[in-house]
């Protein structure tokens, strides 16, 4: 028998950009999805598909497909970098922040025109965030600049690995060998937030009381933030290096497996075991993004699988059946209407997935 057609064919846009696809993030507005690429171009994709396949609902019940009447809008490729995008963010004011190789931080505007923000001859920008309350940061190895209203840098003990603004936009935290620093972007104070290893990414609760980092050593951290208390979460075959809370902050998703592994945080500690769901691939999770409402999960494969799963539940929806390269990134657009993906060689999507898609029931 033939598996069922993918939703990224039913309902997809792609293209395929002949260089590694490094990160994807939208816009603000929400209507344009960027995507920065190895050979150092940003590719912008438009979220609206005028005459794109679409979902009716059917009186007798379900859902009908339609297919698309007009072909998806082109891409749009500028040059930003003479080597290679290493980071990228949505810029608070517009457009997107892409940090690069060649030690230039620029700004993107949605219609092509670039600004060069930063110039750090001779080193790397691999690191950027942008916080909703305006400010900017980007790091190159231990240094770590802030751009905003009270502009300043500081050097941590090691290289900075993770940069990630709190929801209110206040805090950056910023992960290295032996834990987090917090920044105000406010004061310019720092607070350090301690414990051994090597701490790869962090990723903060949407109701800014617990910041989790993911560890070298197949193991995440977290803390309390009111008072620094710890949480430690082990078990893992791999390394957690993707992590996405869920909109309600119920519960925290994690790469570092052959499915995607679920941490209960209301309260964490309440339950010591993690809650596995979807399904286990032939290679490990690459990629997980959690919708902004919904709760539902995006998961990539490092076998170029994506597929939706809740938390405690093997239910899943193929976006995309495994293909020669690992999924690379995966980002939900403001609304949760539609999915950008891509993968290390180069292929990029824009999956429409509307609400009449789903029948969702309370997280185990």
């Amino acid at each position: 028998m033939n598996a069922p057609p993918a939703l990224i064919e039913l309902l997809g846009a792609r293209w395929v950009a002949e260089a590694p696809v490094v990160a994807a993030v939208w816009d603000v507005t929400g209507l344009y999805a960027g995507f920065a690429l190895g050979d150092g171009t940003l590719a912008l994709a438009t979220g609206t598909w005028d005459g794109g396949p679409r979902l009716t609902p059917r009186e007798s019940g379900g859902v009908e497909f339609v297919q698309a009447q007009a072909p998806p809008t082109p891409l749009a490729r500028f040059s930003v970098h003479e080597g290679t995008c290493l980071g990228l963010a949505a810029d608070p004011a517009g457009g997107f922040l892409s940090g690069g190789d060649d030690g230039r931080l620029v700004h993107l505007n949605v219609d092509g025109a670039s600004e060069v923000l930063a110039d750090l001859a001779g080193e790397w920008i691999d690191l950027v965030a942008a916080s909703p309350a305006g400010s900017r940061a980007y790091a190159s190895g231990r240094r770590v600049h802030l751009l905003g209203t009270k502009p300043g840098s500081l050097t941590l003990p090691g290289s900075a690995t993770a940069l990630a603004f709190d929801p209110a936009g206040t805090q950056l935290a910023i992960s290295h060998q032996g834990g987090v620093t917090l920044w105000s972007a406010d004061t310019l104070d720092q607070r350090h937030l301690a414990w051994p290893g090597y701490h790869r990414t962090v990723a903060w609760s949407p109701d800014g009381r617990y910041l989790v980092s993911g560890m070298e050593e197949n193991a995440l951290h977290g803390w309390r933030l009111s008072d620094g208390g710890d949480i430690e979460m082990g078990g893992y075959p791999g390394q957690p290096r993707s992590l996405s809370f869920s909109a309600d902050s119920r519960f925290l998703a994690t790469s570092g497996g052959l499915r995607p592994v679920c941490w209960r945080f209301d309260p964490p500690g309440g339950d010591d075991q993690p809650h596995e769901c979807g399904v286990a691939g032939k290679t490990p999770v690459s990629q997980v993004a959690c919708h902004p409402t919904h709760p539902l999960i995006a998961v990539g494969y490092h076998c170029g699988a994506v597929l939706l799963c809740q938390p405690g539940s093997g239910d899943v929806l193929v976006v995309k059946h495994s293909g020669s390269s690992p999924v690379s990134t995966v980002a939900w657009s403001p609304d949760g209407a539609r999915l950008a993906l891509g993968t290390e060689a180069g292929e990029l999507a824009l999956v429409f997935l509307p609400d009449l898609l789903f029948r969702f029931r309370s997280p185990g």
